[in-house]
């Protein structure tokens, strides 16, 4: 009889919430979301959803929070929300940390969202729909920027294996190319001619079906906020946060390995992997240490291998030591 050794972030099934209680609580969360002078009226809903049936917030509010999946835990206390998201990057809408204001600007309805390449047929899905094809969850995990800042989230999404059960790519994809949305009349970033716009990202089929990549949908139990990546993101906790591409608006698969934006940019700063590493230097400083948001950027924390998933992820990098694996 094999043995099952459990992973650092696992906790017993016994601890987890059972699956008929998660999918009636999905259920009550969509009779929610159909009903919206019910939920304007009623005083057990919170702001946010009262908010959302009123049509002045994101029309998916009234699916969150969703449940947690115990597997994925911390080691650290999650970041202040108002840290997460007042402390952003979104070349888009400028090139400084405090955009969360001018990112208001951003549209999220409609989103429409397109699946094509080496698919068995190409499609078009709005966001909403997709919502409701997909179970939500939540998950913990680690951010780790390139710039050596690093924060804790509390996700919402799906696993990012359910879009690609979606979009039925062919046995000969071998890559899945984001693209995040280039809205000219929203974002003034988009005048930097310099920049090799729309903002692209790519994982490998084998990074996109892992268990760890994640489509981000909420955060801290809401609607995700336009600054952070409204209403589409990609979490890969064990790469650096430029990977994780925001407002995703194209999903597309191909049998070539793309050059993504930074990596058009400043191909020995930012690589196509951008693992976390500790021993291996940004060009210009250390990836040693890491500061985390909310605290003094001079209270330094060891950078983890992989950011910490090391044991997670590992394998699916083996035999590629000729690779620029981490930068």
């Amino acid at each position: 009889m094999p043995i099952r050794i459990p992973r650092g972030w696992e906790l017993p099934e016994s601890a987890a919430t059972p699956e008929a209680v998660f999918h009636d609580r999905r259920r009550f969360a969509k009779a929610l979301a159909a009903g919206p002078i019910l939920a304007a009226a009623s005083p057990l809903l919170g702001a946010g959803n009262a908010l959302a049936a009123a049509g002045d917030a994101d029309p998916s509010a009234a699916l969150y929070p969703v449940t947690r999946n115990l597997r994925y835990t911390l080691d650290r206390e999650i970041s202040k929300e108002s840290d997460a998201t007042s402390y952003n990057n979104f070349y888009e809408f400028g090139s400084h940390k405090q955009i969360s204001r001018a990112a208001q600007a951003l549209e999220v309805r409609p989103w429409t969202i397109a699946i094509d390449g080496m698919v068995e047929k190409e499609m078009q899905i709005g966001i909403d729909d997709l919502l409701g094809k997909v179970q939500l969850e939540e998950r913990l995990y680690r951010h780790r920027c390139v710039e050596a800042w690093a924060m804790a989230v509390p996700w919402s999404g799906f696993a990012m294996r359910q879009l690609i059960d979606i979009a039925r790519p062919l046995s000969g994809a071998k890559y899945v190319v984001m693209q995040t949305a280039a809205q000219k009349d929203t974002m003034p970033g988009l005048r930097q001619f310099w920049y090799p716009w729309p903002y692209t990202e790519a994982l490998t089929i084998a990074e996109a079906t892992h268990e760890l990549a994640f489509m981000v949908t909420g955060m801290y139990g809401k609607p995700v906020p336009k600054q952070n990546g409204a209403p589409l993101r990609l979490a890969v906790p064990w790469k650096y946060g430029f990977k994780s591409v925001k407002s995703i608006v194209r999903f597309q698969f191909t049998d070539q390995r793309p050059v993504t934006f930074w990596e058009k940019l400043a191909p020995r700063e930012y690589g196509f992997w951008a693992n976390v590493n500790p021993e291996v230097s940004h060009p210009r400083w250390s990836q040693a240490s890491e500061w985390w948001l909310g605290g003094s950027e001079s209270d330094r924390h060891p950078t983890q291998l992989f950011n910490g998933y090391a044991e997670f992820v590992g394998d699916l990098y083996k035999g590629m030591e000729g690779e620029s694996l981490y930068m």
